[in-house]
C-alpha cells in the first residue's frame, strides 16, 4: 500500500491553507527578496575599473572584494538556514535584511579600500541568506509533485538580477558613480524588508503548521492572518486559543555541515559547486576582458551582462516545468507510488546536457575572446553559459528539498556553503591565471576539470544507493 508523501493524521486538514494564487504571491514574494542576493553581487560587476581608479587600487586587489562576498554568501546562510529552520522564516528575514541595509548605507559612504571590503563581506552576510530562506519557505508550502515548477519559477526570480542587475549597475555607474549603485541597494532593500513585514506569513511547519496554527509577535502578517480567518470560517470552527504554545525546535547550527556527510548529499553539491564556480569566474573576469579587448564603455558591459541574465532566466523557467513532467512521467511508471519514484533520475536525468553544454559555452567565450573574434560571438556563448549553468543549479536545488524537506533552508544553505567558497577560490585565481597562461587556456583547464568531476559525481548520485539518513529524511516528509 503505498502513502502519499502529504500524509497527515487528519485527512480532512489540507497540506497548506494557503490556495493556488496565494501560493504564488508568497512565492513571488520570496523570490523578490532573494533578488538582494543576486543584485549585491552583480550590479557591482560593471563598477570593478571604475572602483579601482577612485579608490587607487589595482583590478586584482578589487576582485578580492568579489572574492570576500563570496566567501561569506558562502558562510553566512550556514547560521540563518539553522536559525530559519527552527526559529522562523519571518523573524529570520527581519535579521538578514536589517543587517543588509545597514551595510548597504556604509557602502554608499566608502572613502577606502579597507571599508570596502570589510563592509562586502557585512552585506554579504545580510543579502545571501534570502536564497536559503525562499527555498525553506516554498519547501514549507509545496508538495512534491508541484514542487519543481514553484522551485524553477523561484530560480527565475532569483537570476533576474544575472539579467537586469549589471545593466542596471553600468547605468549608474556611468551616470552617477559606483556610490549610487549602493544607494539604489539601500531602497531596494527597505521595500523588500516593508512587504515582507507586512504580507508574508509564517511558514516554517512546526510554528504555524499548515497555516491554520495561530501565531504571535513578529510571526503575524497580513495574509496570513486574513487566510487563517477565511479558513477556520469555511470549516465553522473557532479559532485555536492565542495563548497556545507554539512548537519550536532547538537551533542546530552544524545541521547544514552534518548534510554535507550524506554522500548523495555531497555528490549533488559538488555537481553545482564545480559548474557554479566555473561560470562566476567568467563573469568575475568579464568586465576587465572585455573593457581591454574591445574597449567598451561601463554601460556596455552591463548590456553585455544581459545576454547571461537573459539564458539564465529562460533556462531556469524551463527546467521547472521539466522537471514537474519528468516527476509525473516516473509516478505513472510505477503505478502511482511514490515510494517507489527513484528521485534522483526524476531530478538528475538530464544534468549531462546541461553540463555539456556549459563546457561547450565556455569553451566558446573563452576562445572567441582570446582571439579577439567578434564580441557578438562571446556575447552568444554567454547567454547558453547562463541558460546551462542555473538548469544544473535549479534541478540540484530541487532535489536537496525534496530529500532533506525537513531542514529545507538548512540544506540550500550546505549547497551554498560549497558553492560559495569555491567559487570565491575560482574568482581569486582566475586574474592571475589569465595573466599566466591568457584567456582560452585558463578557461580550457577548468572545463576539463568541469568534464571529468561533472562525470565522477553523476555516476555516483545515479547509481550509489541513498544514505540511510537521507532516506529517512525523505521518509519524514512522506
Amino acid at each position: 500500500m503505498s502513502r502519499n508523501h502529504d500524509h497527515r493524521p487528519d485527512s480532512q486538514e489540507p497540506y497548506t491553507i494557503f490556495n493556488a494564487t496565494q501560493k504564488a504571491t508568497i512565492v513571488t514574494i520570496v523570490s523578490v527578496a532573494a533578488t538582494l542576493s543576486g543584485f549585491a553581487s552583480n550590479i557591482y560587476f560593471p563598477s570593478l575599473p571604475q572602483i579601482a581608479d577612485d579608490l587607487f587600487v589595482s583590478t586584482n586587489l578589487v576582485n578580492l572584494t568579489v572574492t570576500c562576498y563570496m566567501i561569506f554568501q558562502g558562510l553566512s546562510p550556514t547560521l540563518w538556514g539553522a536559525v530559519s529552520d527552527a526559529l522562523g522564516r519571518r523573524i529570520t528575514y527581519c535579521c538578514t535584511l536589517a543587517i543588509f541595509l545597514g551595510a548597504c548605507i556604509g557602502l554608499a559612504e566608502t572613502r577606502n579600500f579597507a571599508q570596502l571590503i570589510v563592509l562586502r563581506c557585512a552585506q554579504s552576510t545580510g543579502s545571501a541568506s534570502t536564497i536559503a530562506l525562499g527555498a525553506g519557505v516554498i519547501g514549507d508550502i509545496t508538495r512534491r509533485e508541484e514542487r519543481g515548477g514553484y522551485m524553477g519559477f523561484y530560480q527565475g526570480g532569483v537570476l533576474m538580477p544575472v539579467a537586469v542587475g549589471p545593466v542596471i549597475g553600468g547605468v549608474l555607474a556611468a551616470q552617477k558613480g559606483w556610490k549610487s549603485v549602493f544607494w539604489f541597494l539601500t531602497i531596494y532593500g527597505a521595500a523588500c524588508l516593508i512587504i515582507i513585514l507586512l504580507l508574508l506569513p509564517e511558514t516554517l511547519r512546526p510554528i504555524a503548521g499548515n497555516g491554520s496554527r495561530q501565531v504571535k509577535g513578529i510571526a503575524k502578517s497580513i495574509l496570513g492572518t486574513y487566510q487563517r480567518k477565511r479558513y477556520l470560517q469555511a470549516k465553522a470552527e473557532l479559532p485555536e486559543p492565542e495563548d497556545r504554545p507554539q512548537e519550536r525546535g532547538a537551533i542546530d547550527f552544524l545541521g547544514p555541515i552534518k548534510m554535507l556527510f550524506h554522500l548523495k548529499t555531497f555528490s549533488a553539491i559538488m555537481l553545482v559547486a564545480i559548474h557554479y564556480t566555473i561560470w562566476q569566474m567568467v563573469l568575475t573576469a568579464l568586465s576587465t576582458l572585455f573593457s581591454d579587448r574591445y574597449h567598451v564603455t561601463e554601460t556596455q558591459i552591463g548590456l553585455i551582462f544581459l545576454a547571461n541574465g537573459v539564458g539564465s532566466i529562460i533556462g531556469t523557467l524551463l527546467i521547472g516545468k521539466l522537471l514537474d513532467l519528468e516527476y509525473h512521467k516516473m509516478l505513472t511508471k510505477v503505478g502511482g507510488d511514490e515510494q517507489l519514484i527513484p528521485i534522483e533520475k526524476a531530478r538528475l536525468r538530464t544534468a549531462w546536457i546541461w553540463s555539456a553544454l556549459q563546457c561547450a559555452s565556455v569553451l566558446g567565450f573563452c576562445w572567441t575572446v582570446d582571439q579577439n573574434v567578434h564580441i557578438s560571438i562571446p556575447i552568444i556563448s554567454l547567454f547558453f553559459l547562463g541558460w546551462a549553468a542555473i538548469s544544473i543549479q535549479s534541478a540540484v536545488s530541487t532535489y536537496l528539498v525534496d530529500i532533506h524537506h525537513s531542514q529545507s533552508a538548512s540544506a540550500t544553505a550546505s549547497l551554498n556553503l560549497i558553492r560559495c567558497l569555491m567559487g570565491a577560490g575560482g574568482t581569486a585565481v582566475v586574474g592571475p591565471l589569465i595573466k599566466a597562461i591568457d584567456v582560452g587556456w585558463t578557461f580550457t583547464l577548468f572545463s576539463l576539470i568541469m568534464v571529468i568531476v561533472g562525470g565522477i559525481v553523476l555516476i555516483l548520485m545515479i547509481h550509489l544507493p541513498r544514505n540511510p539518513t537521507e532516506s529517512r529524511d525523505v521518509e519524514e516528509s512522506t
